[in-house]
């Protein structure tokens, strides 16, 4: 006799978004603002009644928008402030950027520009003396390191491998929640329409002169097809560390530091199926933001690499000639963009494949990067919260009835996988998806924009479009460190009260 195991499709899921403190949708600013109204209210009714039903509908007037909110959390002050820092900013002229040697910017350069203009780019060598880039955020003092891994794909590959890729790459992100001095990481998948040039570069040097005419014909109908059916695809990994508090460390201090970890990162990403994955040089750096704001010349810097084995690229030369942003989209020399934001991640459970329609090529565009965000949590603090979460979760099991009873079961069970998983082992971490398109011109974003929304159905994510930080939000998706959380004007504990 024999038995056959059945096989099951294995899920993934148990995110959750973080709980924010308070009552309701008040928020522990808003908690605290309406128990000390209810306070001030009983003192000032021993005084005068009409002077406390005043205060009522003043306290009230100032309460209910940190009440109203959006499906991602923001209140009526945020969406204000937003709309206001916007006008700010329009009136200022900062929504648009001129460089080059015409324009009135010292240095005659291309820097880019909003998030990225105080970054310089350094260069060290590491373990393996492969020469790698360092981005140091002047502003912020952080160093970002970018690797480039060629993923193997879930095309044809068995689900115990799948499962192990999963369960590596699990492994990976519980490391960077232990790196010392790490403030956070980005995964960006970049897709664009196959240009051609690394194909015939290796074809039509390689045909020989006394091939018969058939032969010549049939390889260059295949050099000049092949790239109208393809895409090509790049990963990049950016890591970014703060510099050590309290301590006083040259540049390239850190960058030896960096050299001395960057070999067991790339361990851990060639474990997670990430393929073959290197360092990116400055050179290399400065070519991907290159092509990022002007699509035009992807062509000329793959035929630059083939043939001449490089660019010679700078950081200072990588950005737009100039660039215009509006309320919905981000204009930059021969691109329009837009870019979207995680609202909701998908509910209950997801197979393997659930981002692989969002993560391919889309029709009609001319490169679209899908960002994931990582901001990994240091094991105390993990444990902090994890142990919060369930008793919050067991006293709104206790405390319901009926159908909301029973959501409430589920996120207690949630809550006690999170934190067994956690006491074994797994690290937590932050996460959040951006998602950037771009276009030819600015009559063909309404059609990217019905492009993703149809990408994002099948992906079963809920995003929204970042209207009126387009230009920031551009950056963010870039493979050059930006962390939305540390360029923010308010604190981000402040942010979280509200």
């Amino acid at each position: 006799m024999s038995t056959e195991a059945a096989h099951v499709d294995p899920t993934y899921g148990n995110w959750r978004r973080p709980r924010r403190p308070g009552l309701g949708p008040f928020g522990l600013l808003g908690t605290v603002g309406l128990f000390g109204g209810i306070i001030i209210d009983l003192m000032a009714s021993l005084i005068s009644l009409t002077f406390t039903l005043a205060l009522v509908v003043l306290q009230a007037f100032i309460l209910l928008p940190l009440a109203v909110r959006t499906q991602d959390g923001r209140n009526a002050y945020q969406l204000v402030a937003m709309r206001i820092g916007w006008f700010q900013r329009k009136a200022k002229g900062v929504t648009t950027y001129v460089s080059g040697p015409l324009s009135p910017r010292p240095g005659g350069k291309f820097r880019p520009p909003g998030l990225l203009s105080r970054v310089n780019v350094l260069e060290g060598r590491d373990a393996y003396d492969q020469p790698f880039g360092v981005l140091h955020h002047r502003s912020r003092n952080l160093y970002t390191v970018v690797l480039g891994c060629d993923p193997d794909g879930g095309s044809l590959v068995d689900p115990d491998q799948i499962d192990n890729w999963v369960a590596a790459w699990g492994h990976w992100l519980a490391r960077l929640s232990s790196e010392p001095g790490l403030r956070g990481a980005s995964v960006v998948v970049e897709t664009a329409p196959d240009t051609g040039t690394r194909l015939a570069a290796e074809v039509l040097p390689r045909i020989s002169p006394d091939a018969p005419p058939a032969a010549r014909a049939v390889m260059e109908e295949v050099v000049e097809r092949y790239p109208t059916a393809s895409s090509e695809m790049h990963t990049y990994l950016a890591l970014t560390y703060g510099a050590p508090p309290g301590q006083r460390r040259g540049a390239e201090d850190i960058i030896a530091d960096l050299a001395t970890r960057i070999p067991g990162l790339l361990a851990g990403v060639v474990g997670a199926g990430g393929g073959p994955a290197v360092p990116l040089s400055a050179e290399r750096i400065a070519e991907v933001v290159r092509v990022a704001y002007d699509p035009a010349v992807a062509g000329d810097v793959l035929e630059a690499r083939a043939f001449h084995g490089g660019t010679g690229l700078e950081w200072e030369d990588a950005g737009p000639a100039a660039a215009v942003e509006t309320a919905t989209a981000y204009q930059h020399d021969s691109g329009v963009s837009r870019t979207w934001m995680l609202t909701l991640a998908p509910r209950g459970t997801v197979r393997a494949q659930v981002l692989r329609g969002l993560l391919e090529d889309a029709p009609g565009t001319r490169r679209k990067r899908v960002a994931l965000l990582y901001r990994p949590i240091d094991p105390a603090t993990s444990a902090r919260i994890v142990e919060a979460d369930r008793r919050a979760a067991q006293f709104m099991a206790t405390s319901k009835r009926g159908l909301v009873q029973a959501r409430a079961a589920n996120e207690v069970r949630a809550a006690e996988q999170t934190a067994v998983e956690e006491a074994t082992g797994a690290g937590l971490v932050e996460f959040s998806l951006m998602v950037t398109v771009t276009v030819d011109s600015e009559a063909e974003v309404a059609d990217a924009t019905t492009t993703v929304r149809n990408l994002l159905a099948g992906a079963r994510l809920s995003m929204r479009p970042a209207d009126r930080m387009q230009a920031a939000a551009f950056s963010c998706t870039l493979p050059t460190g930006i962390l939305p959380w540390e360029y923010t004007l308010v604190p981000r504990e402040m942010k979280e009260a509200l």
